[in-house]
């Protein structure tokens, strides 16, 4: 709420204007009339409750570009988190990256994210780019010191529609691992069978290296997770297998057990992964959904939903209930076995 104090003096009357910001602080004008110190008033007081109002010079002087250059450099910022949020923020830079920090509001923040869906884009990938924004403006506020709050923490996310539950049947199964096997990328049939078996991800399974394979233990330490959070998984008898039989020929000149043409890069096998879907005549299957059916095979297994978590590396148990859905193969076995002893 503001104060206005009339005040007189040698050179005439003037109105006093103190606004109570974030912080416990005071933001002082001093004018002529009242008019204009009522004008002034309702301004500060509608960007303070816009999110837009910021007491520092810094607010007003730094650019958004200014901040996702800076936060990109941040020695704190991990390579794969880098990476990631490198073109999600130079994307609010080509949109935004002229405007100083103190007229972003969350209003602006939303409409601009709007262009995203309007070009098709996902509501889940639109909101991870909202999410890198919401990362820089977090630093700017805790270490930066440009702002004093973050206008993302007033924007809501978009709804996502539930994620999907696509996995494989065992013919399609049967039919993938042949495909794979016939492959000219020799890597491609011990990735995809890692994958249905470990659950792990694609990017965890490229980045693998050797100092975390484990063939006495049959263990598989993965590192480079999407949570941070490094997480061993048992080697079954196959998958083990093909990584014994691959570690007799692997390449000398790098730690990678997967490397490309460049031995400090992983191999790159996105052209026969598509051609042995082709092949398969599997459709509508990316390769993360290999991740979602070795859960949902876990499930079916009756594997509890805990080690099903602690081998997936999901955090909760919420996250593993959406692999906890049964194939129609499945559900008939199962129905089959329970009515062999009913008489109708």
């Amino acid at each position: 709420m503001a104060t206005i104090r009339k005040r007189k003096g040698k050179k005439g009357t003037s109105f006093q204007v103190q606004v109570r910001v974030k912080g416990g602080g005071l933001e002082t004008a001093t004018f002529e009339n009242l008019t204009k110190a009522k004008l002034w008033a309702q301004t500060i007081e509608a960007a303070i409750r816009d999110g837009r109002y910021f007491t520092g010079s810094a607010s007003k002087k730094y650019t958004l570009q200014d901040l996702t250059n800076r936060f990109l450099e941040h020695p704190s910022l991990k390579q794969k988190t880098r990476k990631v949020y490198e073109p999600q923020l130079k994307w609010w830079a080509s949109n935004l990256g002229d405007t100083v920090l103190a007229d972003i509001t969350p209003d602006i923040i939303s409409r601009t994210r709007g262009k995203l869906t309007q070009k098709g884009i996902k509501p889940s990938s639109a909101n991870r780019y909202f999410a890198a924004l919401s990362a820089a403006f977090s630093l700017a506020v805790r270490e930066f010191g440009w702002v004093d709050s973050n206008p993302c923490a007033r924007v809501r996310k978009l709804n996502e529609p539930r994620g999907r539950t696509r996995f494989l049947t065992n013919h399609e199964r049967e039919n993938l691992l042949k495909a794979c096997e016939a492959s000219k990328s020799r890597e491609l049939h011990i990735i995809v069978t890692l994958a249905l078996s470990t659950g792990g991800r694609k990017s965890e399974l490229r980045w693998l290296r050797w100092d975390d394979v484990d063939l006495q233990q049959g263990v598989l330490l993965f590192r480079e997770t999407k949570n941070g959070t490094m997480r061993a998984v048992p080697l079954v008898r196959q998958g083990l297998e093909m990584l014994q039989d691959w570690g007799k020929i692997r390449r000398l000149d790098t730690d990678l057990v997967f490397p490309g043409e460049n031995p400090d890069h992983p191999v790159l096998f996105e052209k026969s992964w598509r051609q042995a879907l082709k092949t398969a005549e599997v459709e509508d299957f990316r390769f993360h959904d290999l991740r979602h059916s070795a859960g949902s095979y876990l499930i079916m297994a009756g594997v509890h939903l805990r080690t099903v978590a602690e081998i997936l590396g999901h955090r909760t148990l919420a996250m593993v209930q959406r692999y906890s859905h049964l194939s129609p193969e499945h559900l008939r076995d199962e129905l089959a076995r329970t009515m062999e002893g009913v008489n109708l």
